[in-house]
Formats: C-alpha cells, structure tokens, sequence
C-alpha cells in the first residue's frame, strides 16, 4: 500500500473545522494544511500574540482556504463555553473538531476548576468542548470528532476514585498516560453513543508517534538528558506528526472508531497508518464508568437524544 500523504487529503473546500492548540506544532501544521485544502480553520489558542502570529503564517501562504482564530483555554471550563457560545453565534455546522491542544508531564498543576493539569486539559476541557459543540458537528453531513492520543497511552491507567490525583503521590508521566488513555476511551464511548443515537458523526483518534513539538518543553526535566539526546535524533518534525491527524479527519477509509498513528519503528515515526491499541484503551466498562466521571466533572450532559433527526445540508 503506497504511504498516505498530504498529498492524499481530499478537497475540503465548504468544509468548517476547529482545530485546538492551532499555534503551534502539529495542531498548527493540521490547520495549515486543512486550509490549503479549502476548509475554513477556526484556530484556537490560548495565548492571542502567538495565535495571530500563527494566523499569519498561514495566511502568508495563500491557502485556498481560510482562517480564523479565537481564544481557548482547555484547563478553564468557562473559557469552553464562552468559546462555544461565540462559534455557535457565528456558525450553523461544523464538519471537523480536532482536539488536539494538550500538556505533557509538567509539574503537578491545578485547572481553574481544581482538576489535574493534564488529566483536566487533555481529556475534561476536549470532553467539555465536544459536548457544547456536538449538535453542530450533527448537523454536518459528514462531521468527524478527532481526538489526539499518544503512544503513551500504553502505560497509563484510570484511577476512576482519584482520577485528579488528590490520595494518590503526584507522577507527572504516570498522569500523562492517564490523560492519553482516557482520550482513547472516549473516543471509543463517544462512537458508541453515537451509533446507538442514529448520528452520522464519526469520532476517530490519532497520535503523532515521536514528534518535535514545544509539547515536550517538561520532557527533559522528566526523563533525563541522555534519553532526550536519543529521542531527538530519530523525532519527526511537525508537518509529518500531523498527517495521523489529518488522515483521521479527512480520509474517506478511516471509519469510525479507528484510530491511526505512524507505521514504523513501533509506530514511532513514518507516513499515517492503522494504529495498534492497548487492551486497556478498549475496555468498555472502564469508558462508560469514565464517561459518568466526565459528565458530573465538568457538568456537560451530551445531547444524544437530539441527534440523528438534524435535516443536514447536502
């Protein structure tokens, strides 16, 4: 099968899509490229000096596409729903909502909500924000909800009594992977949900393999300097990180559940393929426990009984 390639996204044009994290490394490189396909890219960051700066960057380009950006702040629950509040004043669909904005093994930190830093940006601020915004992606003719994992889902577990790591010590990696796995359990509640409400919307996962990203600005306090050394030399730069995302959104053949990441080296690096899973990240008693957790955290309740009846445009 020949390698999968920017090259391979379909055209776009008349399609919305929101992408998280846009300033920056992959999440930046996904609404490039989408905009050079056609799609109209609503950019979010949290920071608006690098934003416009990324807004910029893009436009310089001349993409077929276009671009806009608004401020988003995943680890603050108000900041989700302002942000939905002002798409939805402004939009009547939305085709693609890639949650890809997250934190990688900081210091142990607070959200605005007193959530885990990584646990409450990485999977309650994306849980919160799809929630808000799932009756437009129904109302699309085609929409997919693209959540970005990583490879260190593997070792991580869902402490569903302390999942904010009050009782239990603080380990920032051990966090990580907690985070990284409850974004593949949801994904995989998500779809089933989905499916039984009748919608056409398609929720789908990714990860980036090893990719050079300012998400790894902890990593060397955390890991040590040798093993940053290794890392380095065989990490992929962002555009190409990016392409298990924008093959997750836009490839006719990446059905719904799947999950897709690099095809080589342990799926380290290497064009976008199939993705391999942990046994942990398919366990459907631990999804749905974790999505009651999910509801009653953020106080977002799903409106599965509305969907699947929107008149969608063709």
């Amino acid at each position: 099968m020949a390698a999968w390639s920017s090259d391979d996204i379909p055209d776009q044009t008349g399609r919305v899509a929101v992408v998280t994290g846009a300033n920056t490394g992959i999440g930046f490189e996904t609404a490039r490229m989408l905009a050079g396909k056609g799609a109209h890219v609503v950019l979010t960051y949290r920071d608006k000096g690098k934003g416009e700066s990324a807004l910029d960057r893009i436009r310089a380009g001349q993409p077929a596409g276009t671009v806009t950006g608004a401020e988003l702040d995943l680890a603050d629950l108000d900041s989700v729903t302002a942000f939905a509040d002002a798409y939805r004043a402004d939009h009547d669909r939305l085709d693609l909502l890639i949650n890809n904005a997250g934190v990688m093994a900081p210091p142990l930190g607070r959200t605005r909500q007193g959530f885990e830093l990584q646990f409450g940006t990485n999977h309650l601020g994306h849980f919160a924000l799809t929630g808000e915004l799932l009756p437009l992606l129904d109302a699309a003719p085609a929409a997919r909800v693209v959540t970005v994992s990583s490879l260190a889902h593997w070792t991580g577990g869902i402490d569903i009594d302390d999942l904010n790591w009050r009782q239990r010590r603080y380990r920032p990696w051990a966090a990580y992977g907690q985070s990284k796995l409850a974004n593949l359990l949801f994904t995989l509640e998500l779809q089933r949900r989905l499916t039984e409400a009748g919608s056409t919307v398609r929720a789908v996962a990714a990860h980036p393999g090893l990719t050079s990203t300012e998400i790894g600005r902890h990593q060397g306090r955390s890991t040590g300097e040798s093993r940053s050394r290794v890392e380095r030399m065989i990490r992929m730069r962002p555009p190409a990180g990016a392409l298990p995302s924008l093959r997750a959104a836009t490839d006719p053949q990446a059905a719904a559940g799947s999950y897709w990441g690099p095809a080589r080296r342990f799926g380290t690096s290497g064009p976008p393929a199939p993705a391999r899973s942990s046994a942990r990240a398919k366990d459907t008693v631990m999804a749905s426990r974790l999505w009651s957790e999910s509801e009653q955290l953020t106080g977002v309740a799903y409106p599965f009984s509305a969907l699947g009846r929107t008149e969608r445009p063709a």
